[in-house]
């Protein structure tokens, strides 16, 4: 017994130094970073700092080199602050120390080195002062009119896969007039720069009066160019007209189904997952979002797609045909819908695990909760948070048939092998919104991990960390960047057998064949009038090419890639289930990876770093009960290699099978007629609801769900707009 607990603390003693290393090496990189950010930051201070003191140095000596070069540096130093030192540029903001401050400053201290140096005379003097005012008094018109053509614009809803031509949609006004103010203030300054420079030089104030009157003539062509969007012709319908206009689609579309979704930046995979099993169900469905910006993060689809950023205007679809909101993801704004009585709102998450997350409390906001199988099932009844059984109804996960089982491509060690080598994939979740211990094993065990899987060269590895890794603690993106560095540098010490020419030439063809497909009519300064314009109803069948091309990609992307070659899969590259089937044996994290990977009934890990004992984390942690546990030193890794090596002493494999059925839930009826018969279900359900509501008013049930009346109609929706309103909800940014 004695001999046990000094085998689990030399285990212990070992993750200890491991984790301690591990961030050692972080704090070392961070102070790296932080001292890089800081060189940048007194370099570019110091260069402003040194321009101003040239000009200042030339006037007081009458030297007309300093005043130029002042000038020059600082314009240059303004040029590159952007791309160098952004954080210094927003402190500098923050102390309103902004580029037209900056340029102003530069162009007054040029037009008095002129008059220090004696080149500006009693005749030319108010010209050019004229001149110069003129240019930044037409600057600030034209941030006035293109802030009103912005804000004209900007319509109340944002549509694609629309034909929404009856808003009288328009190309974008020109960028250089209505968005890059920046670039446009650099633009004038250096024409003026340039020729007050000239003037500096030569003595002739000809120069400076000619490059200051002929930007004030460019400003003035670009703003009445500008202004002409404000002009009918060119001018988009107002609110109310917009607004009837959605009305006017949603009687004409009759939507019964749609997936209600509301997140950030980096949220967008939550939804895309979803994509392809909307628009295999039965009935008309529709996207409905909350942020502008997320129009253009989802992906692909043939699906009508609506964004409605007011809550008032959200209230809209109280009177429509939409019966079902199915949410994959909790937000703030989601509680908004949720006003809707008409709806009826379902929880089909972005994925299962066993993790707080997936007991969320907000679940008992729904009607009713879709899971995967029986196991989630029972993690909403262990968790006592309001999530009522009968609430509760088991789907499964359509979107996974893509996933191939295991034997379908073989392993490095049988028959269909790659090169002889195991390819391991390496995919952590990432820290999450809570200090949850264990969330993801970046931190603490990340690198010792792929150290371990790197030391066998009988590996091939495919790391694919989680998109928001690093999104909420700093030291997840440290870890995350150190890993990458191993990887990199274990490439630069590996070689071996190259693919052949025809292998690089047929992904050049699938890249070309995809980007062909996906390809969008608009350049990337198009505002969003115009990507309605040119996102308009697609033709029949469109994303189905799209996914047909994305798979065809993603073969031909394996097949350029050296076999031996460690790969850091991010955005952009081959997506998750396509690297699962290019896998031997995944190593993760307690997240919904695993849930999907097991789909496969192929071997996986998972790293402990929850600082349960190994019992302790498989009794909580029911996902974990078929895997290989990793320590936070790799501890297992060893073992784990071998036993994909060696199927035939694969003792898990039949608590793999059984997971399946409790994870997943069973393969027939297949997942995705159940979602559909659910969807269906849910319904039933909304319409009897209607129907028993205007029984109880005494209305009669209209087959087309007109309301009886247009005054009674509009009154209402005027009312719950009103009590919108009261309620502080708007538009945020």
């Amino acid at each position: 017994m004695g001999g046990l607990v000094e085998g689990v603390a030399e285990v212990d003693d070992a993750g200890a130094g491991a984790v301690r290393s591990a961030e050692a090496a972080r704090e070392r990189q961070q102070r790296v970073r932080r001292m890089r950010e800081r060189t940048r930051s007194g370099c570019a201070l110091g260069l402003l700092a040194a321009g101003y003191l040239f000009q200042m140095s030339g006037i007081a000596g009458a030297g007309a080199a300093l005043v130029v070069l002042g000038a020059a540096l600082g314009l240059l130093t303004d040029v590159l602050l952007p791309h160098h030192a952004r954080g210094t540029e927003r402190r500098l903001a923050r102390a309103q120390f902004t580029p037209a401050v900056r340029q102003m400053l530069r162009d007054a201290l040029l037009l008095g080195g002129l008059g220090r140096l004696g080149v500006l005379d009693s005749g030319s003097t108010a010209p050019l002062l004229g001149a110069v005012l003129a240019c930044w008094a037409l600057h600030f018109l034209c941030q006035a009119v293109a802030g009103s053509v912005r804000a004209r614009r900007r319509l109340p809803v944002v549509t694609r896969n629309i034909d929404a031509s009856a808003l009288g949609l328009t190309p974008s006004p020109p960028a250089l007039f209505a968005q890059r103010a920046t670039v446009r203030l650099l633009g004038v300054a250096a024409v003026l720069t340039a020729g007050m420079s000239a003037s500096a030089a030569t003595g002739d104030p000809v120069w400076a009066l000619a490059a200051a009157v002929g930007c004030c003539a460019g400003m003035l062509a670009g703003i009445a160019w500008l202004a002409t969007w404000l002009l009918p012709g060119k001018r988009v319908v107002g609110e109310e007209e917009a607004l009837a206009w959605l009305d006017g689609w949603l009687a004409e579309y009759r939507p019964t189904v749609g997936m209600y979704f509301s997140g950030g930046n980096a949220s967008a995979y939550q939804a895309n997952m979803w994509l392809s099993t909307l628009a295999e169900l039965e009935g008309r469905p529709v996207i409905v979002l909350r942020e502008r910006f997320m129009v253009q993060k989802i992906d692909a689809t043939d699906v009508p797609v609506l964004c409605v950023p007011k809550v008032s205007h959200l209230m809209r679809l109280e009177h429509s045909t939409l019966k079902v909101l199915l949410h994959p993801a909790n937000s703030g704004k989601t509680s908004q819908v949720l006003r809707i009585p008409t709806l009826k709102h379902a929880f089909i998450n972005h994925g299962e695990s066993d993790k707080l997350s997936s007991c969320n409390p907000y679940a008992k906001a729904y009607d009713q909760v879709w899971v995967a199988g029986e196991a989630a099932r029972e993690r909403y009844a262990l968790a006592h948070i309001g999530v009522e059984d009968k609430d509760v109804v088991e789907v499964g996960r359509p979107q996974l048939a893509p996933i191939e089982a295991a034997g379908t491509r073989g392993t490095a060690a049988g028959p269909g092998g790659r090169d002889g080598r195991l390819t391991v994939l390496y995919a952590p979740t990432w820290e999450g919104f809570t200090d949850d211990p264990g969330n993801t094993s970046v931190l603490v065990a990340g690198e010792a991990i792929v150290s371990a899987l790197l030391a066998d060269r009988g590996v091939r590895l495919l790391y694919k960390p989680h998109p928001m890794t690093g999104t909420v603690d700093p030291r997840a993106g440290e870890a995350d960047r150190c890993i990458r560095a191993l990887i990199q540098r274990a490439n630069a010490g590996r070689g071996g057998e190259e693919p052949g020419p025809e292998a690089q030439a047929a992904l050049r063809e699938a890249t070309a064949e995809l980007r062909r497909l996906t390809r969008v009519d608009f350049g990337r300064r198009a505002d969003e009038v115009e990507r309605m314009l040119r996102q308009q109803a697609p033709e029949p069948g469109r994303a189905r090419e799209v996914e047909e091309a994305a798979r065809a990609w993603e073969e031909a992307y394996w097949a350029a890639q050296p076999p031996w070659l460690h790969q850091i899969v991010t955005a952009g590259g081959p997506g998750l289930f396509c690297c699962f089937n290019e896998a031997d044996v995944l190593v993760s994290d307690v997240s919904s990876v695993v849930s999907d990977y097991l789909s496969s009934e192929k071997p996986y890990a998972v790293a402990n770093t929850s600082g349960l004992d190994d019992d302790g984390f498989r009794a909580a942690c029911p996902t974990v009960r078929a895997a290989t546990l990793l320590g936070p030193d790799g501890t297992g890794i060893d073992r784990l290699l071998h036993t994909v090596r060696h199927p035939r002493e694969d003792t898990l494999a039949p608590a793999r099978a059984a997971l399946k059925v409790r994870l997943l839930g069973p393969a027939e009826p297949p997942s995705l007629v159940r979602f559909n018969r659910a969807v269906q279900a849910l319904v039933r359900e909304a319409e009897a609801r209607e129907e028993r509501v205007r029984a109880v008013a005494g209305q009669p049930l209209d087959a087309e769900g007109d309301a009886e009346g247009e005054v009674e109609a509009e009154e209402e929706r005027e009312r719950g707009q009103a009590l919108a309103e009261a309620l502080g909800e708007d538009e945020r940014p």
